[in-house]
């Protein structure tokens, strides 16, 4: 029986949306996918759209222990991951006053901690056996940009930036590149609510020089370029998807 030789793209929060849209992407760069979602009946749903063989597998980025068995479940049945897209991700808006520890501490497990438990549990096997790899993490603008009502989001966020740079640093010998995207108003189910809101809408087109929300390809497609070998000597970068938010200093 024939070998698959394909590099295997292991996709966070892949049951739709952005993560959906990576796979998509990279799946025609020709790696072979495998998606990872806490929704085990979304993710399935989702692989058997994808096909290709995709492997959809349920996952609770939130609990380390479930990664670690994650990774051990797909090199049982495919073999190491070499291309990680750290998408899952979590927002629990709130009064910071009124903030519990355990809602604020929700987010950064599953923000944070999971994407450092992904990241870390990903380059082991890529070094132990031998193999080039790409990283790509999901910030936001919020790493840089805050909103008072997503304290919790926002520091995951910052922290994601941070941890793309250090580990981009520590991988480098080992040929694993690391970087980061950061989207901006992105049309996927938690701008729904924006979208619904034609007041919130015009917020949003206020701060946005290109006057659109971006659509989930077009993460996907930056996502594919900074885990392909044309991406080759970038590492330890954040490229921010947001029409021109960043570049802006005033509201009209």
């Amino acid at each position: 029986m024939a070998v698959d030789t394909k590099p295997i793209a292991l996709i966070t929060g892949g049951a739709q949306g952005i993560g959906y849209a990576c796979a998509e992407a990279i799946a025609e760069q020709g790696a072979q996918i495998v998606l990872a979602d806490i929704n085990a009946e979304g993710v399935q749903a989702a692989a058997e759209n994808l096909g290709g063989n995709t492997l959809g597998l349920a996952c609770d980025l939130g609990q380390p222990e479930q990664i670690q068995r994650l990774f051990d479940q797909i090199e049982e049945q495919r073999g190491p991951v070499s291309i990680l897209v750290n998408n899952a991700g979590i927002a629990r808006p709130g009064d910071l006053l009124e903030t519990s520890v355990e809602a604020f501490m929700s987010v950064i497990n599953v923000n944070l901690i999971g994407t450092f438990v992904a990241l870390q549990r990903a380059a082991k096997g890529m070094i132990a056996h031998h193999l080039p790899g790409a990283i790509v993490n999901m910030s936001s603008v919020n790493a840089q940009l805050a909103i008072p009502s997503i304290a919790s989001y926002c520091a995951s966020k910052g922290g994601v930036m941070q941890l793309t740079k250090s580990a981009s640093l520590a991988l480098a010998p080992h040929n694993i590149r690391v970087n980061a995207v950061g989207p901006g108003s992105i049309d996927t189910e938690m701008l729904a609510g924006v979208n619904a809101n034609p007041e919130a809408m015009k917020m949003v087109m206020s701060r946005t020089p290109l006057q659109r929300i971006g659509t989930p390809r077009e993460i996907g497609d930056v996502v594919a370029f900074l885990a392909s070998d044309k991406a080759s000597y970038i590492t330890g970068e954040t490229i921010y998807v947001d029409g021109g938010r960043l570049g802006m200093n005033y509201t009209c």
